[in-house]
């Protein structure tokens, strides 16, 4: 389980200092948990700082019971928080099977790759001796960073807005990764998104707006009002 408690983050904004967070307090124990709220409400802040990118001004955050307040993301990650960023990295020379063996931290034989490969909807004989770079598109590296995070068997798995810049056929594929990982991995899965269709298979919906902890609870106790609050704003800009 994981832990903030009464976590704040500011900034120097030209000599000024801007909350980011704001006295956030809250318990991710729940198996597949998202994160949403409007843009620059604080939701990438709040995972970067879960995953030891960034430390918080004030507060604490444990894992399990202990303190990982000061712990960085190297150590956070031995401790077994991985983050996946909304733009995946790239490496140069290095394969596909090369990543995800560096990601499981141990050797793997081939079908083992292959089968994390499958689980992700890639086609193993197609995907594993290729070089992580620019000929892979966008839907692809997203699914090769998941099958990375899937090796590492991690206690929370971070997932920075998936669905960033890849197309509605990705995204549909996407989906059933997704819903795969919720029914079978260990673990805690934090994803951070907008995306209804991501939201409508979470256990759990935390809404961060303005920098601060507006709701928590199930599907069914905070999506109808996101929803209707959407749609007011889509009207109101229709009419503008």
């Amino acid at each position: 389980m994981l832990e903030l408690r009464n976590i704040s983050y500011e900034v120097d904004d030209n000599h000024d200092n801007k909350e980011i967070l704001k006295d956030v307090s809250v318990k991710i124990e729940d198996h597949f948990v998202a994160i949403t709220g409007p843009n620059g409400g604080g939701k990438s802040t709040l995972a970067k700082m879960i995953a030891g990118i960034i430390k918080p001004t004030s507060g604490q955050i444990l894992l399990d019971g202990e303190d990982i307040t000061e712990f960085d993301i190297t150590e956070r990650a031995k401790k077994g928080i991985s983050f996946a960023f909304q733009q995946p990295v790239h490496f140069k020379g290095l394969t596909v099977k090369d990543m995800i063996t560096i990601a499981a931290g141990k050797d793997m034989t081939v079908t083992e790759i292959c089968n994390i490969l499958s689980e992700v909807g890639l086609c193993a004989r197609e995907y594993i001796d290729r070089e992580i770079n620019s000929s892979l598109s966008g839907g692809e590296l997203k699914r090769i960073e998941i099958a990375m995070i899937a090796a590492r068997g991690t206690k929370m798995s971070i997932f920075d807005e998936p669905e960033a810049g890849i197309d509605l056929w990705s995204f549909n594929s996407l989906i059933k990764v997704f819903e795969k990982m919720r029914d079978e991995i260990n673990g805690t899965i934090l994803i951070i998104s907008h995306q209804e269709r991501i939201l409508n298979i979470a256990d759990k919906i935390i809404v961060i707006a303005d920098g601060r902890l507006e709701k928590v609870g199930t599907k069914e106790e905070v999506l109808p009002a996101l929803l209707d609050t959407a749609e007011s704003c889509k009207t109101l800009t229709d009419k503008l």
